[in-house]
């Protein structure tokens, strides 16, 4: 297997008609990319959209964007296609072709970007493609399924020389909200904490109608089958709830809170990650907790993120999203407004963000403006990923039992073999190999 550093590329077996998927197009594709003068309208930008999913939104607010025309859409599910299509065709001028398979669309010289809204198991074998292609790309988050994909993607990323932004929306959403928090509103920060409470039901009871027609050999892409579960019962979503194709709800919600908790912390890698929690609501085939908190030691600060996915404890009304704990008092942010309390509980002021109300469209915004050259980057994949790093060492504290320490520089996990057995998946599926 290769290193990180060496970037590796997910790539099918050799066709003649996908001269783009040789890793020579890594330097092809990096390129400078020339900055827009603001002053000008901005330049049209041609996107694709990889799954129809998540992607279905992402339609609905590129649509409303000035400079941007859908060059293509691609799902393996031939309804939810068909849908999508009608709803591009009906709403801009310029064609859009409709693709079962995305690859088929990364040798167009005109596409700029691709957005990956895949299951999490192929979004760094596909954001590596669409890298290759020489595209800028808008992953989905946790962007990588596990900590090595992690570490090949931003490698990957850092040598193409593309903008790579992930899709936790809180970065643009709650920029305010931190940057009055390291402005002192609440003085030295020395914890936070993250609450995601939901009403999930049983998980894998059945198959599912609607993805009768599924092409499942595309869908699990380079993922080898698990002969425990049939895919057919998982897809789109029950996914999340298998370790062979998921990572539970850390890697589902847990990143946007836990990215939002590591920026406000100004932290980098966890000294130590611990999962407590289980399997508690239901007898079913699910693999990963549904109540726990995953709690983490940065040595100045730390945090923890409260789950109960399967009971939404209403009567306990935690403040917001996500809470912080100074010296001088406590900040709670909820999506784009923060309130602030001095240390006895009484509040102090309110904030609104400036993007309040934009909802996907301002972290999209915020990337295509990157990909003209007139903005930076939100979440760049480097630091979306070092937040995605913090969900994969929970699960790993939780699949191991142990408690995950890690060196605070380079974040390497320290003499844990247990824990090292699962930093990635063990191989691919047949057909499929990795390329440096």
């Amino acid at each position: 297997m290769p290193s990180a550093q060496e970037s590796p590329l997910f790539l099918p077996a050799p066709s003649p008609r996908r001269a783009w998927l040789r890793a020579a197009a890594l330097g092809a594709a990096s390129m400078p990319f020339g900055a827009a003068r603001a002053a000008e309208p901005p330049r049209t930008l041609r996107v694709g959209i990889v799954g129809l999913g998540r992607g279905a939104a992402y339609i609905k607010t590129l649509l409303g964007l000035p400079g941007v025309e859908i060059a293509w859409l691609a799902e393996v599910d031939p309804r939810r296609l068909a849908v999508a299509m009608k709803g591009v065709e009906g709403s801009q001028k310029a064609p859009c072709r409709a693709l079962p398979d995305f690859r088929a669309g990364l040798d167009d010289p005109h596409v700029d970007c691709v957005f990956v809204a895949l299951p999490n198991f192929w979004h760094t074998p596909a954001s590596l493609l669409c890298l290759a292609a020489g595209k800028h790309v808008y992953v989905e988050k946790p962007g990588s399924h596990d900590i090595r994909e992690g570490e090949w993607l931003v490698a990957a990323a850092a040598r193409s020389g593309r903008q790579v932004q992930m899709g936790n929306q809180r970065r643009t959403w709650m920029k305010d909200a931190i940057a009055a928090l390291h402005g002192g509103a609440i003085g030295p920060v020395r914890f936070g904490r993250g609450f995601y409470y939901a009403a999930r039901g049983a998980v894998g009871a059945a198959a599912r109608a609607s993805v009768a027609d599924l092409d499942i050999n595309l869908w699990q892409g380079p993922v080898p089958d698990d002969p425990r579960h049939d895919p057919r019962q998982l897809a789109h979503y029950d996914w999340h709830w298998f370790w062979h194709w998921g990572n539970g709800e850390l890697g589902n919600n847990g990143i946007h809170f836990l990215d939002i908790l590591r920026w406000g912390l100004q932290a980098e890698h966890p000294l130590r990650t611990s999962y407590t929690g289980g399997r508690y609501a239901f007898a079913d085939a699910q693999e990963t907790p549904d109540t726990g908190t995953a709690a983490y030691d940065f040595g100045h600060a730390g945090c923890e993120w409260v789950q109960s996915s399967s009971h939404p404890r209403a009567a306990e009304k935690p403040l917001a999203e996500i809470v912080f704990y100074g010296d001088a008092g406590t900040m709670a942010i909820h999506r784009d407004t923060w309130t602030v309390y001095d240390p006895k509980g009484v509040e102090v002021s309110q904030g609104t963000s400036s993007v309040a109300g934009t909802g996907d469209a301002s972290h999209i915004g915020n990337f295509l403006d990157a990909v003209r050259g007139t903005a930076e980057l939100n979440s760049p994949i480097d630091v979306g990923q070092r937040s995605t790093r913090l969900c994969h060492l929970g699960n790993l504290a939780y699949r191991t039992g142990t408690v995950v320490r890690c060196d605070p520089v380079s974040g390497a996990i320290l003499d844990n073999p247990a824990a090292l057995e699962l930093i990635g998946r063990p191989r691919y599926r047949d057909g499929w190999e990795v390329r440096a």
